[in-house]
């Protein structure tokens, strides 16, 4: 463990304080389908950055995500994710 890591804001913390900070924003118009909308631009960074980060090997991308192969393709082809451009290897990050 780094220096850097012992204080670092948890993911969670960033994804609560942005809900928030959206829904105040919002003033009194309710937001509709708030959960599709957070998936929609949550997943397409999340897979991006764990392809960059696998060097673009798929299999190792799903085992890191927890999910299958396929289910990465199939996320990849909804999102237009080409795997050819997230191949940035980790030497280089």
């Amino acid at each position: 463990m780094n220096a850097d890591s012992d204080q670092a804001i948890p993911l969670r913390q960033h994804v609560k304080s942005t809900i928030s900070r959206y829904l105040q924003d919002m003033g009194n118009t309710a937001p509709e389908n708030l959960y599709q909308l957070l998936l929609a631009e949550v997943e397409p960074p999340l897979l991006e950055e764990t392809l960059k980060w696998t060097g673009g090997n798929q299999s190792r991308a799903a085992a890191v995500l927890g999910i299958t192969r396929n289910t990465l393709r199939t996320k990849m082809r909804r999102y237009s994710i080409n795997a050819n451009s997230s191949t940035k290897s980790r030497l280089t990050r």
